[in-house]
């Protein structure tokens, strides 16, 4: 703007339309109805991006069934569907800039948006039409990360990595791509996106394009991306209708998948027939002339018009491949420092900033809480580690950050609280923002517990509060005579001699103080039985068909109690947490009823429930819930113990048979024989010692045959 001048640029308007879900929430609204009842009605429109009224009446059998039955409805959907399409509001368009020759108010009418940005008052389609030219400056976070993994990389090893001519055959991003490790890489991390890399097996750089290119509900839907896996694994011969076509197609291995002559792509998209008439007779006769006979060149027009409006712009698609390559190289390349700079461009979103620290760990990039004698405001990489930053620390501001990054860099590290509290700007630095720290583990390099430390507090403060009195005044300690000063007051500030909180309250002031557990989860010491008994991760929820019956162990992170506004019964609104993500559970009234009192904060459940994806983030509608405890007595189906053949005795069966005895059940157990050759034979043992998924069960069973041999089957 500063170069071509305010008058002469802007961005462009664009205008939204009243969509169908949002249609009925504002006639709702008008119409005076409740809340409940109009999000219930939006809720059963599917989120498909062309949905209509129309069409919505048609798939939907209980909103077909309320409009039908119930005047209320029929009414706010009628009204609904006259105003569907109309023009609701105006805002920026998300990347488009208009930078004209002369003062746009000489070709455009201008139009001031709320937040008093001035954008055209035509929309991009009007201005095209007036000759002026629609730019999409797209400002991408993702340029931002492979810059700060740069500085960090500089930083750390001392290597300059050259981004702008990094080798398109590095090993190691490849293997990292068909291994589908792709969080964090530019477009490539959606849970769609990594099941295709898995079946594509990329292996050059052109295929990242074509991915791009074929990752779209058209070629999906047209069954291109199927054809173009086929002929990428030699499933089906790749075959061209004429030799002067493989030069063009054969790195897509024959699939018109880009189109790049716009005015031919854009005379598709509009299926006028006399202006394709008109293009055809063009390709035939330019066909002719490179000696094509017509009918072939009509055949390739044929298969060009098929796929019009699934072809894409390789330039747009190879420029998008470049990021998500570069994105993948310095992942498989410098893991530690990819990984910092990616969550340190995340540091507000508690999302994905658990997604990534889950996917360190998985990568054994180890997760350091904050330190104050380490930890700048963001992420910082500590050897082969990852340390949070002090930002991250709830009531901890920038100002006493940098109160305590300037006196570190000073003076050296922090030897003690005392030390500490005397060094930092107590106005800045104060009694919450030090509580905080120790509380979320950023004051374990001092060398006490937390409790000890956090029981120092108001003394350590009331003797730095009187030593910065006294230098102030120019009085100067007796004891600052002595060399060792830190010595002297070792002993002369007391220590409490008490224990350690608990391992439950460490790890819930962690979650309080960053929002994340760091040193340990406390799901840890379950995993294997959420492993067992739960049937889908939080994060794999959006895979799953809405309606689908899924079971998931975690803890419940957080949770409001309400009331339905039309019956005012008792429901439960809460956060479930596993050790891969958060779903949010609806417990409505006839589950609350039965399971209420399991429902708190930090417990540890199984719920059994319903999958929703009528919203942006999957929902579970919870059927039961369960403690931990008691998971197995419900959920178990059957008990297998595995015996190896080899050497296996005769006694050892007898002393089996005994501990099976003492634990009678309902659930039948399996014998599961290993042979020497690695073979398998599973026996189901007779119903009368069917037993009780007691944990003495376990316990008992491992003493006759070794570790490990029992497994618990949902």
């Amino acid at each position: 703007m500063k170069k071509y001048s305010k008058e002469n640029v802007a961005q462009v308007i664009t205008f939204g339309t009243m969509m169908a879900k949002a249609v009925i929430r504002d006639t709702g609204r008008a119409l005076g109805m409740a809340y409940a009842d109009v999000d219930k009605i939006a809720k059963l429109v599917p989120s498909d991006l062309n949905m209509t009224l129309s069409h919505a009446l048609e798939q939907e059998a209980e909103l077909r069934n309320l409009y039908k039955n119930d005047p209320k409805i029929a009414e706010l959907i009628d009204t609904s569907m006259v105003l569907e399409g109309l023009t609701r509001h105006a805002s920026t368009h998300a990347a488009g800039v208009v930078i004209s020759e002369e003062p746009l108010v000489n070709y455009v009418p201008l139009y001031k948006v709320q937040d008093g940005q001035i954008t055209t008052a035509y929309p991009m389609t009007s201005l095209e039409k007036i000759g002026l030219l629609k730019m999409d400056l797209l400002g991408l976070r993702t340029l931002t990360v492979i810059s700060e993994a740069m500085k960090i990389i500089k930083r750390t090893r001392g290597v300059d990595v050259d981004i702008n001519n990094l080798p398109l055959d590095d090993k190691k991003t490849f293997q990292l791509l068909a291994n589908a490790e792709s969080a964090g890489v530019f477009q490539l991390e959606s849970s769609g996106m990594r099941d295709l890399l898995k079946k594509l097996d990329p292996e050059k750089f052109e295929d990242i394009i074509a991915l791009l290119a074929l990752f779209r509900p058209g070629p999906i839907g047209s069954g291109m991306l199927d054809d173009f896996m086929k002929r990428k694994h030699n499933e089906i011969k790749v075959r061209y209708d004429h030799p002067k076509l493989e030069p063009i197609l054969k790195e897509t291995y024959g699939v018109i998948l880009y189109q790049e002559a716009d005015t031919l792509r854009r005379a598709m998209g509009k299926k006028t027939p006399e202006v394709m008439n008109q293009m055809r007779e063009h390709f035939v006769r330019g066909a002719a002339k490179n000696e094509i006979e017509k009918r072939i060149a009509e055949k390739i027009f044929d298969q060009i018009e098929y796929f019009a409006g699934y072809g894409f712009n390789k330039s747009h698609s190879a420029a998008y491949a470049l990021i998500s390559y570069r994105t993948a190289y310095l992942k498989a390349n410098f893991p530690v420092e990819f990984m910092t700079a990616l969550l340190s461009s995340e540091k507000d979103n508690l999302d994905k900033i658990a997604q990534y620290i889950n996917e360190s760990l998985r990568m054994g990039i180890k997760i350091l809480p904050p330190d104050v004698n380490e930890s700048f405001a963001s992420f910082t990489v500590i050897g082969g580690s990852i340390r949070f930053g002090m930002a991250a620390v709830k009531n901890v501001g920038q100002g006493a950050i940098d109160s305590i990054i300037t006196v570190r860099q000073k003076e050296g590290r922090f030897k003690s609280i005392y030390d500490f509290t005397e060094k930092v700007d107590s106005r800045l630095v104060n009694r919450k923002v030090i509580e905080s720290l120790i509380r979320c583990g950023a004051m374990d390099s001092l060398g006490l517990y937390r409790s000890q430390m956090s029981a120092m507090i108001d003394k350590a403060l009331d003797i730095a509060s009187s030593t910065q009195a006294d230098r102030t005044s120019g009085q100067l300690s007796f004891f600052g005579k002595f060399e060792d000063e830190e010595s002297f007051k070792k002993t002369y500030h007391d220590t409490p001699n008490i224990p350690e909180w608990q391992e439950n309250q460490l790890l819930t002031y962690e979650k309080e103080m960053l929002g994340f557990y760091i040193t340990k989860h406390p799901l840890a010491r379950f995993e294997k039985l959420l492993k067992t008994y739960s049937t889908c991760p939080t994060t794999a929820l959006k895979d799953r068909a809405d309606g689908d019956d899924v079971l998931i162990g975690g803890i419940i992170s957080k949770v409001k109690f309400t009331v339905t506004r039309k019956t005012n019964e008792k429901m439960a609104i809460m956060s479930l947490e596993d050790l891969d993500g958060t779903v949010e559970v609806l417990v409505f009234p006839i589950t609350f009823a039965k399971v209420g009192s399991l429902i708190k904060a930090d417990a540890m459940v199984f719920v059994k429930g319903r999958v929703n994806l009528r919203e942006e983030e999957p929902k579970l509608i919870a059927n039961e819930i369960a403690t931990l405890e008691s998971v197995r007595m419900k959920y178990t189906r059957s008990v297998e113990i595995s015996l190896v053949t080899a050497g296996l005795e005769s006694s050892a069966l007898e002393r089996l048979k005994k501990v099976l005895s003492r634990y009678p059940g309902r659930v039948p157990v399996y014998l599961n024989f290993i042979k020497p050759d690695g073979n398998h034979t599973k026996v189901a043992i007779n119903n009368t010692l069917a037993v009780e998924p007691h944990e003495g069960l376990v316990r008992d069973i491992e003493k006759v045959l070794g570790k490990d041999v029992v497994n618990f089957r949902s």
